[in-house]
């Protein structure tokens, strides 16, 4: 099901999608190590290495393959969780070890972002928003953040659409 909106709002992005799944499905695949391993990155990588410990202050440790063979590793670290209706996390790049680095493809993306992720009930389907914004950022990666909205539409466009193709199979 593809009901999606994405706009700028000062210096956040936010995107949101309508999936016919239940909330509390939709929910467990943004937070179970086993549902994040099937449809979670850019299309055409895999996830590998991924560690999970979900609660304030804990943590998703993943690496993504590509098609190409590059390991890219990311690290959310959770602030604040409401099952099944909110998640607050600071997402970073990061070594394979879990340490902060930078963003392989720009020097100038924010070291972190803050992603709010809200799942609402509606009719029995799930209406997704991720509400995402540098944090402690300079000048220059909030403007390389705000400036990269057209490739973030993209790039979570394509994330969403696995996420729909692995509910249609997950909620069988």
């Amino acid at each position: 099901m593809e009901t999606q909106k994405a706009r700028l709002q000062g210096e956040e992005f936010i995107i949101s999608r309508v999936f016919d799944a239940p909330r509390e499905l939709v929910f467990d695949a943004w937070t179970q190590e086993k549902h994040l391993k099937e449809w979670f990155g850019p299309e055409g990588c895999a996830i590998v290495d991924a560690k999970l410990d979900l609660r304030p202050g804990g943590f998703f440790h993943y690496g993504m393959t590509f098609m190409n063979g590059q390991t890219m590793y990311g690290k959310w670290i959770f602030k604040e969780i409401q099952r099944p209706e909110k998640i607050v996390l600071i997402s970073q790049f990061s070594d394979a070890k879990g340490g902060l680095t930078r963003h392989p493809g720009s020097k100038d993306w924010p070291r972190e972002t803050l992603s709010t992720t809200t799942f609402e009930e509606t009719g029995g389907k799930t209406l997704l928003t991720l509400k995402w914004a540098p944090y402690q950022a300079s000048e220059l990666e909030r403007k390389t953040f705000l400036d990269a909205a057209s490739s973030m539409e993209q790039g979570w466009s394509g994330t969403f659409r696995q996420l729909d193709a692995y509910l249609a199979k997950a909620k069988r």
